[in-house]
């Protein structure tokens, strides 16, 4: 018989968690806002946290409106966070400042948004490459697709699931997390 397979048969279910914990916690991520203050994800403990990689340009843009609401409807128990991404179609091509009116007027955004930051690539931010590295987050690899991919973290700072852009923040696969 294997070795391995034998060993791995041994395993208790802790012994298991222990493998597939995060080699780094997404609370130690440092990330401005869209201020250029410091973002302390370490806060949100305690809360499930959707990341969002956000653009002004996209045919998926107005999700904002939808967004707000899921953070209205869920802020006792769920931080969403917007974060802009100008790759994929240099659909968000605004400074800082445009981006948070544009937000503002046309959705109401009140929700948090960070600097604009790379979602994928070499210059990929260090959030995620620990929400897309199953290495880092213990759980999935994925990649980004286009914007308005939604990643969710749950309110012990474990990585839950991602969803593609088609996927509504309203949608089942997403709210049963928030019950």
């Amino acid at each position: 018989m294997n070795p391995i397979k034998t060993f791995i048969s041994t395993l208790s279910a802790t012994d298991n968690d222990v493998i597939n914990k995060p080699s780094k916690s997404i609370y130690d991520i440092e990330i401005n806002s869209l201020q250029g203050r410091a973002i302390d994800l370490a806060e949100f403990k305690g809360k499930k946290i959707l990341f969002v990689n956000v653009a002004s340009k996209c045919g998926f843009t107005p999700q904002y409106k939808e967004l707000q609401k899921l953070h209205e409807t869920f802020k006792n128990d769920l931080v969403v966070i917007g974060v802009p991404c100008n790759q994929f179609g240099k659909q968000e091509p605004g400074n800082s400042e445009e981006i948070q009116e544009f937000c503002e007027i046309n959705y109401g955004v009140s929700f948090l948004i960070t600097e604009k930051i790379d979602v994928k690539g070499p210059n990929q931010h260090p959030l995620y490459e620990w929400l897309t590295t199953k290495a880092i987050n213990g759980r999935q690899n994925s990649s980004v697709k286009w914007n308005f991919q939604k990643y969710l973290v749950d309110e012990n700072g474990e990585f839950l699931d991602f969803y593609y852009s088609i996927t509504k923040p309203f949608n089942s696969r997403i709210t049963k997390h928030l019950d």
